[in-house]
């Protein structure tokens, strides 16, 4: 039988990139996996919980939690639904920012920790659960990989999109200079300090430059909505594309 996963889309991929779903879709159907899309699910709550407004995160997540705790009627009591999530920043929500929301909630702490001990990030699952790297992707010409803040250091994901990316057909994967270096979104944090976002965006840009890579792989689709903007506001001719759209990917470029 094959597995069964539960899709969290995420509020930026509803909203502004539907297109990164649907390669998502793509890439698992290749694989024979069964995804399953909770209608009900909406905001986990991230947004409030990093600007300090546990209170209003909190009803979010309960409903989020709520949401995929109604797993597929098709699975045997024994199997595990995976959750899995095309953000790094939704994934370290769910993964650690609810341990920490419900630490002191003998009721929705175990809940919490039985949701977090089955979400992955897309690259993750692919790699670390699946052991896949080669999904027959095509896509030719230079390619540069930005790690988004949440997935390098909120998971310590960085291996296993890199892992992919290597294996794609036809690209040539160019190092990005200072990778570590945040790109100034920060969800609120480009809100609240916009004139740093703004510098440490254009440092960010005249890395992809010195590249010469015209395209920028992201698998956060903050870095991507951020990153983008800021190329379309200079002119330049650089596009940003979540790694599930290069996975995608076969004989042409999407």
């Amino acid at each position: 039988m094959p597995e069964t996963v539960q899709l969290m889309i995420t509020c930026l991929i509803d909203t502004f990139f539907p297109e990164v779903g649907e390669a998502m879709l793509k890439v698992l159907d290749r694989l024979g996996i069964r995804v399953e899309f909770p209608a009900e699910q909406t905001c986990c709550g991230q947004p409030a919980f990093n600007a300090g407004l546990c209170s209003e995160a909190r009803p979010l997540a309960e409903h989020t939690i709520c949401t995929f705790e109604r797993l597929p009627r098709s699975l045997k009591t024994s199997e595990v639904c995976p959750v899995i999530i095309p953000s790094g920043s939704c994934a370290v929500m769910l993964r650690h920012g609810y341990l920490e929301l419900f630490a002191d909630d003998p009721i929705w702490l175990p809940r919490a920790r039985a949701l977090a001990a089955r979400t992955y990030e897309f690259s993750q699952y692919l790699v670390d659960h699946l052991g896949v790297t080669d999904l027959g992707a095509n896509w030719p010409g230079k390619l540069t990989y930005h790690p988004s803040c949440h997935l390098l250091r909120g998971l310590g994901v960085d291996r296993q999109p890199r892992l992919l990316l290597s294996q794609v057909h036809g690209a040539e994967v160019i190092d990005l200079p200072h990778p570590d270096e945040c790109c100034g979104f920060g969800g609120v944090f480009s809100v609240e300090h916009p004139e740093l976002s703004a510098e440490m965006l254009k440092r960010k840009i005249g890395n992809l430059e010195d590249t010469q890579a015209p395209t920028l792989v992201v698998g956060d689709t903050g870095c991507l909505m951020h990153i983008q903007g800021g190329l379309k506001r200079q002119g330049r001719s650089q596009r940003v594309v979540h790694i599930a759209e290069i996975l995608a990917s076969r004989d042409s470029v999407l």
